[in-house]
């Protein structure tokens, strides 16, 4: 398993290999922009860590979108910045995971290893396949939501966003790309829709987001994530 790391610094670069190695990827870097663009073309590798702040060329989220025009490799980005319009911006972007530093090495492993199995989950659904979590099993081709084996009726639009999260579980969705997916582009900046349809989403999921969450996480003022249950 290859990892792509870039950072223009390289105190970060060292620390980020030596502990990658360490956990048994094969790892190469890149310095800025540029380097990152060519390395995936000449590497093809499995997953990229992106610093956000780049010095020379491109910064990490014009790295992440141009990427994101001829590869689906998957990025995690990184950032001094913890504020929620970075973390946005960076899945907007076409990040799949955003890691505020500093972080400990078990956190990014943690965070690696999540990426690689949706993708890996991703990459072998078929339009027959069925999500199981707990009690809850979702039938993508029948579009047939049951919780202990009773049907639960979903509207189309609750269903389809619960489908979107659920078949990209371990990701976080930003609203912008919920409502672009669900409702189309000339309603991403409907935030309040998505809050509306998620609370009775969880109405019907049986959850309560202040004591009993199970299935959709909170990602406070960015969107929201699906368990990843392996």
């Amino acid at each position: 398993m290859q990892i792509l790391i870039v950072d223009d610094e390289p105190q970060i670069r060292k620390s980020l290999q030596t502990g990658l190695t360490g956990y048994g990827y094969d790892v190469v870097m890149a310095a800025n922009g540029e380097e990152a663009l060519t390395a995936v073309a000449l590497y093809h590798p499995d997953l990229l860590i992106l610093d956000i702040a780049l010095g020379n060329g491109p910064d990490g989220l014009e790295v992440c979108r141009q990427l994101r025009r001829w590869s689906q490799v998957p990025i995690i980005m990184l950032s001094v910045r913890g504020d929620e319009r970075s973390k946005v911006q960076s899945l907007d972007a076409g990040a799949d995971d955003y890691l505020t530093k500093p972080f400990s090495m078990e956190e990014l492993r943690a965070r690696i290893q999540a990426v690689l199995r949706r993708i890996a989950v991703e990459s072998v659904t078929t339009p027959a396949a069925t999500i199981t979590v707990g009690d809850l099993e979702i039938n993508l081709a029948k579009r047939q939501v049951t919780i202990a084996g009773e049907d639960v009726h979903f509207t189309p639009i609750e269903y389809d966003i619960l489908c979107l999260l659920a078949t990209h579980r371990g990701k976080i969705m930003s609203h912008r790309a919920i409502l672009s997916q669900v409702w189309g582009a000339d309603y991403v900046d409907m935030t309040h829709y998505v809050r509306i349809y998620i609370n009775q989403i969880r109405k019907k999921l049986h959850e309560d987001p202040s004591t009993n969450v199970r299935y959709i996480l909170n990602e406070p003022g960015i969107g929201y994530r699906f368990v990843d249950i392996t």
